[in-house]
């Protein structure tokens, strides 16, 4: 039983640590969506870069913030009949939700993502668009 605990408190960290990159990447999508606005319309000047840059923030804060949107309980789900259950009801649905859904989906994203971001990665890939930026980040398998 220690075992696990200690598994569960490490797991709690790496989610922690990961959670302060993605607000981290909000703060900074947020401040480079602001200022490429205030350059664009003050100056008369945009960059593909500066989008892109905002696209890549805003993935990496969702997917460093899911874990730990999911550990703290505070994703969106439909409360209609869920709200109504015992704890013992919730923690079971929210367990085979885990295991049939979840983990599948993931393991299944991961495994066909992986040649993409490999190709991506060997080639160096750019955006299409002038002045854009590396693809592969994006296609990182998290």
């Amino acid at each position: 039983m220690k075992q696990l605990l200690a598994v569960a408190g490490l797991i709690d960290r790496v989610t922690d640590f990961f959670a302060v990159f993605a607000k981290w990447a909000v703060f900074l999508c947020s401040f480079i969506s602001a200022g490429n606005a205030v350059v664009r319309y003050t100056f008369g000047y945009s960059s593909n870069a500066w989008l892109e840059i905002q696209w890549y923030l805003f993935a990496a804060c969702v997917m460093l913030g899911a874990a730990q949107v999911l550990r703290v309980n505070e994703h969106v789900r439909v409360d209609v009949i869920y709200g109504t259950l015992k704890s013992r009801s919730r923690v079971c649905i929210d367990l085979f939700g885990l295991l049939f859904f979840l983990m599948p989906a993931m393991l299944l994203f991961t495994y066909l993502s992986w040649p993409l971001f490999i190709s991506m990665f060997v080639s160096q890939e750019m955006s299409g668009n002038s002045g854009g930026l590396i693809r592969w980040p994006a296609m990182m398998p998290m």
